[in-house]
């Protein structure tokens, strides 16, 4: 039910995005969604990625700051109907969604998203039915 996502800092200076992207290039691994939320001073790279384990050690021996945590992935139509509808699932159960980003993969939308609770938040799609999405189930998309 959840997915792998690696939390990258990323000082804010120029090429250092370059740099860790070069790292995961060299390696083949491939990314299938990415955000970046920055400062003045850093960023913060999210990044789901083929072999997340793999890419993760890799930056790790690379001395890149990066952690590795769990992220609930959800299929949707992209309509904002539809994101407005799955969002409130987790809102009327009193959950608070910390962040959010979604990408597009043949022809659905998939929402990936942290929440105050992971635990809670399983129960919210277990009981909506949402549609989640493995950690398999993307490497099988891609």
């Amino acid at each position: 039910m959840t997915v792998n996502q690696i939390s990258i800092f990323v000082e804010n200076k120029y090429g250092k995005l370059c740099e860790i992207l070069a790292l995961l290039a060299n390696e083949n691994i491939h990314i299938i969604a990415a955000t970046v939320a920055d400062t003045s001073e850093y960023g913060i790279l999210r990044l789901i990625v083929t072999e997340s384990e793999k890419a993760y050690k890799l930056l790790k021996d690379n001395n890149v700051s990066a952690n590795l945590t769990d992220v609930l992935a959800i299929s949707t139509d992209s309509s904002a109907d539809s994101f407005a509808k799955t969002l409130a699932a987790f809102t009327q159960s009193g959950l608070s969604i910390e962040y959010m980003y979604c990408f597009s993969m043949k022809g659905k939308s998939i929402l990936i998203l942290r929440t105050n609770n992971r635990e809670a938040a399983r129960e919210v799609i277990r009981r909506h039915d949402l549609d989640y999405i493995t950690e398999n189930d993307l490497t099988n998309l891609y």
